[in-house]
């Protein structure tokens, strides 16, 4: 058995670059081009594609490890890659069980295409279970999109767009139909990201008019409302998985910047390090007692999705949970982590200051706390009786 290395893939003389040019990006709004430069030229894009086909071969386990280590040095770039692999890991998730709609999306990560998430927008909180964008067919098959979607990570650089929409005209009644679309006249991108944290990501606002998915880009046309649709299964696992490991990364990064300024920084009143403070302490053994719980979390859940564990219904309430568990986790390890290094945090040169920024983005996606918690209570309780 081989044993995965992760500095392999992703060295610490790398890291500390991607951090370098974190600051830069947040400071001036911009995207991380030589990050995703060189995390292509790494194979990071392809690193869940299977090896047969020029890619890694990695599984679900491995790259929440990656995207943790990512995310500990740039949450920007790794929460902006983290969209890319979404799409390869369900491509791997379909394959895995035997669907083979996908492998486009396995071939062009290798050779360097980027893949966008076109799902989010504005006031749909349906998500996956409807959408406002019209998906109109055509005779050859083939699709035209016109919605706006927001939230498009990657937006300066993607070469396809995975997106979903409503046809609604069928006499069968609606299907969501979910495609990819490329770049084109018909899809523009607006410059509107000025954001409070997560700037690097450039998740701008993305307009769709008619934009056309070719025959053999529209991958699955199917009911709308709550389904257990492959599809359906494989975004939401590796969108959930990948989010929690981007988040938890900060967190651990938050945890050793604390450690590291407690043992540094020397108290006036008592001539000792603050790391001798049994106030500090208790904060500290605080955080990673947080922070602890969720790596084999993360862990255990994608092991499942990577396996074809059956969790039945129960599945959609594990993997919501976990996301709201890590981002949770992982805001408070960073406002502790603000409280233990003092002041100095708060100019916005510090990089406690940036991932206190930063760590809010988990808040607003998708599971977020309310919808984490009525999927958690269906599936305990049943659904609400009408």
């Amino acid at each position: 058995m081989t044993t995965f290395d992760p500095a392999a893939i992703l060295p610490d003389a790398l890291l500390e670059r991607f951090r370098e040019r974190a600051a830069v990006h947040d400071r001036e709004n911009t995207f991380p081009d030589d990050d995703l430069a060189d995390l292509r030229d790494a194979g990071y894009l392809a690193i869940l594609v299977p090896k047969d086909l020029g890619g890694a071969g990695l599984g679900l386990v491995e790259a929440s490890v990656l995207q943790q280590r990512l995310a500990g040095a740039a949450p920007a770039t790794a929460l902006a890659v983290n969209m890319h692999l979404v799409w390869t890991g369900v491509a791997k998730v379909l394959a895995d069980r035997g669907i083979d709609s996908l492998r486009f999306v396995q071939e062009g990560a290798v050779d360097g295409e980027v893949f966008a998430f076109g799902i989010s927008e504005a006031g749909n909180d349906l998500v996956l279970f409807g959408s406002d964008t019209d998906a109109a067919p055509r005779p050859d098959g083939g699709y035209a999109f016109t919605g706006t979607k927001i939230f498009t990570s990657l937006a300066p650089v993607w070469t396809q767009l995975g997106l979903h929409g409503l046809d609604t005209s069928g006499d069968d009644g609606p299907h969501m139909v979910y495609a990819f679309v490329p770049r084109s006249d018909q899809v523009i991108t607006r410059d509107d990201w000025d954001t409070l944290g997560m700037r690097g990501t450039q998740s701008r606002t993305t307009e769709l008019h008619g934009a056309v998915a070719p025959a053999d880009r529209v991958v699955r046309r199917i009911a709308p409302g709550p389904n257990p649709d492959p599809i359906v299964f494989g975004i939401f696992s590796v969108f959930e998985i990948l989010l929690a490991s981007v988040y938890t990364g900060i967190a651990r990064r938050a945890l050793d910047v604390a450690v590291s300024t407690a043992q540094a920084r020397t108290s006036k009143k008592t001539g000792k390090t603050y790391s001798q403070d049994p106030d500090i302490r208790w904060r500290i053994a605080d955080m990673a007692l947080a922070y602890d719980a969720v790596p084999p979390q993360i862990e255990t859940i994608a092991r499942d999705v990577d396996t074809r564990a059956d969790h039945g219904a129960q599945w959609f309430a594990k993997l919501s949970g976990l996301k709201h568990r890590a981002v949770t986790m992982a805001k408070s390890v960073v406002d502790e982590a603000i409280l233990v290094s003092g002041g100095g945090s708060y100019f916005s040169r510090s990089e406690l200051s940036r991932l206190y920024r930063d760590v809010l983005a988990g808040l607003f996606h998708p599971s977020d706390p309310e919808s984490a918690h009525s999927t958690v209570a269906s599936a305990w309780l049943g659904p609400i009786e009408s």
